[in-house]
C-alpha cells in the first residue's frame, strides 16, 4: 500500500509545472557548464607591463607592486565537453599564462591539442621556446600557422629545432579556410600589418552559441579589406587592437613606424553602432604607456562610458 502511495505520489511531483521547470533548469546548467569558452589570460602589448627599460611613473606601479604586472595578449579557448584547450598565441610570457590556464583548465583532464599563432612579432611566438627539450619537451604540439610563419619557423634557429625535434607539428593555415574541432570552428583571417617576417591574421572562434572576433593586431581598421564595423555586428565579442589610446604616447616616436588604430579613432569610427553592438567590443593589447591600463585613468572612464569594454586578465567569455 505504502509503495502504491508513494509511487502516485512520485508521478503527481514528476506531473507538477513547478517540478518540470526545475529538472529543465537543471538540465541547462549542466549543458552550459560544458560549453566552450574563451579565457583571457594576457592584455598587454608584446613586452608586457611593465615594460623592460621603463622606469617612468607609469611602469613604477608595476615593478613595485608585483600584482600589477600583465603579460602579453593571449586567450585561451576551453572546450569542457571534449576536454581539450588550445592556446592562441605563445607569448614571452607562456609560463605564468599557462599556470592560470592550469587553475581553470588543469592537464590532468583536458589536453592541449593546439597552438594558434597570429604573426612572427615578439610577443606572439617567442614563448613557443618553453615547448621546447631545454623546458617543457613536450611531443608533436599542433602549432597552426600561416604559410609564411612556417617557413619562418622551419628555416630560423632556435625555432627549427621544436621542428626537427618533434616538440612542435606545424599545421597549415589557408585564409578564411575554417578548422573544426569538436565544439569550436577556428577561421583564420588576413589582416593589414607589417609582415616583416610572416603574415598576419586574426581569428574568428565559433562555439555552438556564440563567436568571438581576435584581432589583436592590425595596422589600421580603414585598409583592411574588410568592414570592421560589419564584423562586429556579426559576432558575439570583438577583442581588438588598442595598442595605443592615441597618438601623443611616445614622444619623439614616429608612430607611423608602428601603425595601430589608435583607440580614439576606433571609438569614433564605432559610434554609428548600436549600444548592444558597442558592447561586443573588448579592447586588448594595451601598449605600457596605454592609460586604459589604469582603471582610475579619465581614459578608462571615457571608454566604459561610451559602451565599450577593456579586457582584464582572466574574463571568460561563453561560446
Amino acid at each position: 500500500m505504502n509503495i502504491v502511495m508513494d509511487y502516485q505520489k512520485t508521478r503527481i511531483v514528476k506531473s507538477h509545472p513547478l517540478f518540470i521547470l526545475i529538472v529543465a533548469l537543471m538540465s541547462n546548467a549542466l549543458t552550459a557548464q560544458d560549453e566552450p569558452f574563451v579565457y583571457v589570460l594576457g592584455i598587454a602589448q608584446d613586452a608586457g607591463y611593465p615594460q623592460a627599460g621603463c622606469y617612468q611613473q607609469h611602469c613604477l606601479a608595476g615593478w613595485e607592486n608585483p600584482e600589477l604586472r600583465l603579460g602579453a595578449t593571449s586567450i585561451a579557448v576551453v572546450d569542457p565537453a571534449a576536454k581539450n584547450k588550445y592556446l592562441f598565441e605563445a607569448t614571452p610570457h607562456l609560463p605564468e599564462q599557462l599556470y592560470n590556464l592550469e587553475k581553470v583548465a588543469p592537464d590532468k583532464r583536458y589536453t592541449l591539442d593546439g597552438v594558434f599563432l597570429t604573426h612572427a612579432h615578439m610577443g606572439h611566438y617567442t614563448g613557443l621556446m618553453y615547448f621546447g627539450f631545454e623546458s617543457m619537451n613536450v611531443n608533436n604540439l599542433p602549432v597552426y600557422t600561416m604559410p609564411r610563419m612556417a617557413e619562418f619557423l622551419r628555416t630560423n634557429g632556435p625555432w627549427s629545432q621544436l621542428v626537427t625535434m618533434d616538440n612542435i607539428k606545424l599545421q597549415a593555415l589557408e585564409n578564411q579556410h575554417s578548422v573544426k574541432f569538436s565544439n569550436i570552428t577556428v577561421t583564420p583571417i588576413l589582416v593589414p600589418h607589417r609582415d616583416e617576417f610572416s603574415e598576419t591574421v586574426g581569428y574568428q572562434i565559433d562555439g555552438p552559441n556564440k563567436t568571438a572576433l581576435f584581432i589583436p593586431d592590425i595596422d589600421k581598421w580603414e585598409i583592411w579589406d574588410r568592414n570592421i564595423l560589419e564584423e562586429i555586428r556579426a559576432v558575439d565579442y570583438a577583442l581588438i587592437d588598442a595598442t595605443f589610446f592615441n597618438g601623443n604616447e611616445l614622444p619623439g616616436r614616429d608612430m607611423s613606424d608602428i601603425p595601430h588604430p589608435f583607440v580614439v579613432e576606433s571609438m569614433s569610427l564605432f559610434e554609428s553602432l548600436i549600444a548592444e553592438d558597442k558592447a561586443k567590443v573588448w579592447f586588448i593589447h594595451l601598449n605600457h604607456s596605454n592609460p586604459l591600463l589604469n582603471r582610475d585613468s579619465a581614459a578608462y572612464q571615457r571608454v566604459t562610458a561610451q559602451g565599450f569594454k577593456v579586457a582584464r586578465e582572466g574574463d571568460r567569455l561563453t561560446l
